[in-house]
């Protein structure tokens, strides 16, 4: 969000400094494309690098230029601001994200008699506290926007051996997205998926593994679950 504003901010600055070189060229022109003598009582060059007012016409003009530009910078330097706070207002400084993994292991997961939460045990980043390790789930802090990604790794590592799974990603006991392969051509295969989904306060995602399915050949912990904050909102 800080780097959207800063953007917005530069861009403000980058017309007005086009919008200004636009006056200075113009000027330029009028004054190479002017016959006779300048509509001015006085002219004294030393007069007009030193910047000071009234001692030509076009350099007065200049000057309310620069004038008219240092304003609208002031302008959109007081809105930027303003937006900035309000941003920050809007979000109240929470931050919610994290990203875990399954822990390596030479075994398979699974098969099980019934659908089981993975538990990516290894944290890597959990920012607010919302991801249980010990379950498998992320429990939201407050309302809002959340984005969650998840990412299936498997390998069975013999030709012809069947790779037989399925994973699904669950927001309050309900799926809202899967991913299987089913086949005995593969050896080896991946697949992730990314969703947005909008959360109560205590509203719960996790990934769970189907019943008679297996996770094989994790060795580098390649399965992972991650989820951030997208904006919260009213309850």
């Amino acid at each position: 969000m800080r780097a959207t504003v800063c953007s917005l901010f530069v861009l403000g600055l980058l017309w007005d400094s086009v919008r200004a070189q636009d006056t200075i060229s113009s000027l330029r022109a009028a004054a190479v494309a002017w016959e006779g003598e300048l509509p001015c009582e006085k002219w004294d060059c030393e007069c007009a690098f030193k910047h000071q007012r009234g001692c030509c016409c076009a350099n007065s003009e200049l000057q309310e230029a620069e004038d008219q530009i240092f304003v609208r910078m002031m302008d959109i330097s007081m809105r930027m601001s303003q937006l900035g706070e309000s941003v920050l207002e809007v979000i109240g400084g929470l931050q919610v994200a994290f990203t875990a993994s399954m822990s390596p292991r030479t075994n398979c997961f699974g098969p099980f008699i019934r659908n089981t939460p993975i538990r990516y045990d290894v944290i890597t980043l959990n920012q607010g506290s919302g991801y249980n390790p010990a379950l498998g789930t992320f429990t939201a802090p407050c309302s809002g926007l959340y984005s969650f990604s998840f990412s299936v790794y498997c390998k069975v590592g013999v030709a012809g051996k069947r790779m037989n799974y399925k994973v699904q990603l669950m927001r309050n006991g309900k799926v809202v997205a899967s991913m299987w392969e089913d086949n005995k051509e593969d050896s080896e295969d991946s697949s992730s998926q990314t969703v947005l989904l909008s959360l109560q306060q205590g509203g719960q995602v996790y990934v769970e593994l189907l019943s008679g399915k297996q996770l094989c050949g994790n060795v580098e912990g390649l399965n992972t679950f991650s989820g951030t904050l997208i904006y919260p909102s009213d309850a």
